[in-house]
């Protein structure tokens, strides 16, 4: 049965170097309403259609290119996963590398050192090099017929080439030359015009290139494979069973069997299996392995917990809301891997560089050979400069310079708590001058605290306090239950309970008649005057910003409480560390301007625009951006889903709603505003290395070449550089595993890290 779609992911296999994901990329946009995009380094192609397209349309193109193509399997749980393609794949590069390097050492040796030359040593060199030249290298033979066969060449022609035709020279040399007679002796040049005399042979050239590229290669998807890691890790972060609660009997079941409504048991040490609302039980959930944050969360009936994260404490019941693809970790696996999967603008020179590199470089061989043997050079020296010139030639660092980087870049991101969606945010990083910011939830908690407690002369602190969160007692206003949090101890019962919206609450305490709530309300309905000193406190606060609750109780007002929503402990410090960078931080809040201002003091922000309408945050954007600047938006609400998607940088605060990260580049998992600073830092860091990898690339094939043309350098040498030369660009990209955040000053004023606990399997 034929199946249609619009948006596909591909494996690929077959690929073996950049020119071969451009190839296959060009067939795929081929197809009338398709972009398609392949990475050489996750061997993964996605597609996205205009209108839906046959999937097997898709694997056919592939095919006509010469690859293989296939929808990726869904995930399957078994006991032992140590035995994968992937895993066969170097298990084959490696005894293929293995036994190669035996049979050449014995080749270079005796090449190289006259004195070991006994009579027909080189017949035994030629014993020994057939295995490695036909066997060895027989990836690269097969993948250069196959390219061939389809009208193309790649990384693996010039290889292929390379080998056979210093073996083929050779053979010629043994059996119609003069290199097979017994005394023949032969010296190796690494460095400088080879000798012109005599029938040499080219066994070890071709042995050792043999190896080196293999070793060169395997190094390469070893490292590929490392790359991956931690979005593989992340993969298998979730629980592979769950105990599941079904008519008051728990039983085992496997997590591909839960749905949505089911009630599982979680007992301390265990993880949960899906996200859902704890129904019984209280706790502490590490979720370190998601948020970056080490401390546990505690939890109690009502709360939402997310799967993969650990229960610490007490046994748990939750009541599962999502399972499978549509959990938060599924969720943040799918924009890690679109992130990898994507190019930057930077890769796509590179591939365009890449895909008329390989003819190019046949071309300046060819022309190497002719313009040595029309100036009179021995055939040798003019075989030498064309063989080294196909040899030292890599579009493999090229190719690989940003995928790698790509992917242990956005791979450690997740690992910190930090989702990159795609290349291109790497490129806005760089760009951006000026970060704005959103208040609530973002500097600031979201969530209502108490911020001063006022008593009246003659009224003692515990006791305003302890009348205020009897009477608030059971509130579901915000300000109510700050009101009781703050509360030492159980509250006292309320009698006669009585409210009156928007203005306040009224009942019987103790046996006394309380009422709190606005200081207009308490002055005209109940006609009970505010004392000079306690009004000007409560102007002084709701000029701050705070919502002042007036208490009154016997015919008096006993005093006022301020609640307020409170700054985040590290939003000062995130704030200094984004001017560190170069930014200039803007608050935009919809809030008053005293709330908004007093905000802004404590966080160390100088630019402050408040009482803005979700549209107004959209046209404060557009503004900016109109002005020059190049903006980043940080916010976590429905009203900054449209800010965010018009910056140039959108920044989402896990914590928040769907609406703002779906719109976001970025999504800070925990919320944590510490987190912004130290993404841009990775997400730089991640870009300059893709830049320091193309660079490196480039500049090497831009010496090497003409250094191979002129014949100055032995083919050996060429094939050990061009080999290298891949792998130090991924090791290179490697080296962004080692990024930390930097430390979190506590409120004591001592460095915490936040570094998060390892993750495991």
């Amino acid at each position: 049965m034929t199946t249609t779609t619009t948006d596909v992911d591909l494996d690929i296999t077959g690929m073996t170097c950049a020119s071969c994901a451009t190839r296959v990329e060009r067939k795929l946009n081929k197809l009338p309403g398709v972009a398609a995009t392949v990475n050489f380094a996750t061997e993964k192609a996605r597609v996205h259609a205009e209108s839906a397209v046959p999937v097997e349309e898709l694997i056919a193109a592939v095919e006509q290119a010469g690859y293989g193509a296939s929808v990726p399997a869904p995930p399957v749980d078994t006991p032992d996963e140590k035995t994968t393609p992937q895993d066969a794949e170097l298990v084959s590069l490696r005894q293929r590398l293995i036994v190669s390097a035996i049979l050449a050492v014995p080749v270079a040796v005796l090449s190289m050192i006259p004195a070991l030359q006994f009579t027909y040593w080189q017949w035994l060199t030629l014993t020994l090099a057939a295995p490695v030249v036909v066997w060895g290298a027989w990836p690269f033979h097969r993948a250069a017929a196959i390219n061939a066969r389809h009208g193309a060449a790649t990384m693996d022609t010039l290889i292929s080439l390379g080998v056979l035709a210093a073996f083929g020279w050779s053979l010629y040399a043994l059996f119609f030359g003069g290199a097979g007679m017994p005394g023949m002796r032969m010296s190796v040049t690494f460095v400088g015009t080879p000798q012109s005399g005599g029938h040499e042979v080219y066994l070890e050239v071709a042995a050792l290139v043999t190896v080196f590229i293999l070793l060169g290669r395997y190094l390469e998807t070893r490292a590929k494979r490392q790359s991956g890691e931690a979005l593989r890790a992340l993969l298998e972060l979730g629980a592979k069973d769950a105990v599941i609660l079904r008519t008051g009997v728990e039983q085992r079941v496997p997590v591909a069997q839960l749905v949505p409504g089911d009630i599982v048991v979680v007992r301390p040490g265990e993880k949960i299996p899906a996200d859902g609302v704890v129904t019984e039980g209280v706790s502490a959930v590490d979720e370190s392995m998601l948020t970056g944050e080490s401390v546990p969360v505690e939890v109690a009936p009502g709360s939402k917990v997310v799967g993969a994260t650990v229960n610490t404490g007490g046994r748990l019941l939750v009541e599962l809301t999502r399972v499978g693809a549509d959990t938060e970790l599924a969720r943040m696996a799918r924009l890690v891997e679109e992130a990898q999967t994507g190019k930057a603008q930077v890769q796509r020179l590179a591939d365009r560089v890449s895909a008329i590199f390989v003819p190019i470089v046949i071309a300046l061989a060819i022309v190497a050979f002719t313009v040595w043997l029309l100036v009179g050079a021995s055939p040798e020296v003019a075989f030498t400069a064309a063989v080294t010139t196909l040899i030292i030639a890599c579009p493999c660092a090229l190719g690989l310079a940003t995928p790698t980087a790509l992917l242990v870049g956005t791979g450690r991101g997740a690992q910190l708590g930090i989702l990159i969606r795609g290349p291109q945010v790497l490129e806005q990083t760089r760009r951006i001058d000026t970060v704005v910011l959103d208040k609530t939830g973002t500097i600031t908690a979201g969530t209502m605290t108490v911020t001063g407690i006022h008593p009246a002369p003659g009224t003692d602190e515990a006791e305003l306090i302890r009348f205020a969160a009897a009477l608030e007692h059971g509130s579901e206003h915000p300000i109510g239950r700050a009101i009781t949090a703050a509360a030492d101890g159980p509250t006292d019962a309320v009698e006669s309970f009585a409210a009156e919206a928007g203005q306040g609450v009224q009942g019987i305490v103790d046996g006394r008649l309380v009422a709190a709530g606005r200081a207009s309300w308490i002055t005209t309905q109940w006609a009970l005057p505010i004392p000079a000193e306690l009004a000007a406190t409560i102007a002084a606060d709701e000029a701050a910003g705070a919502t002042v609750t007036v208490v009154a109780w016997d015919g008096q007002v006993r005093g006022a409480i301020s609640v307020a929503d409170t700054i985040k402990p590290t939003s000062r410090e995130a704030v200094a560390r984004l001017r560190e960078l170069g930014l200039t931080p803007i608050l935009l809040t919809g809030d008053n301007p005293g709330a908004a201002r007093a905000i802004a003091n404590q966080a160390g922000i100088e630019d402050v625009r408040a009482g803005v309408t979700p549209q107004g945050k959209l046209d404060t954007i557009r503004d900016l951006q109109a002005a020059g600047r190049v903006v980043a938006m940080v916010g976590d609400g429905v009203n900054d889903a449209a800010a965010l998607a018009a910056a140039d940088l959108g920044i989402a605060m896990g914590t928040g709603t769907d609406a703002a990260i779906t719109a976001a580049d970025l999504t800070i998992v925990s919320g944590d505003l510490m987190l912004v600073p130290d993404a841009i830092r990775l997400a730089r860091r991640t870009l300059g290395t893709i830049k320091g990898n193309l660079f490196w690339a480039f500049a090497y094939n831009v010496a090497a070449i003409p250094v191979a043309m002129l014949a100055l350098l032995n083919p050996i040498l060429a094939a050990a550089a061009m080999a290298f030369s891949s792998v130090f660009v991924v090791t290179n990209s490697l080296r962004l595993r080692r990024f930390r955040p930097l430390p979190t000053p506590t409120r004591a004023g001592a460095p915490a890290t936040r570094e998060p606990a390892p993750v495991q399997a």
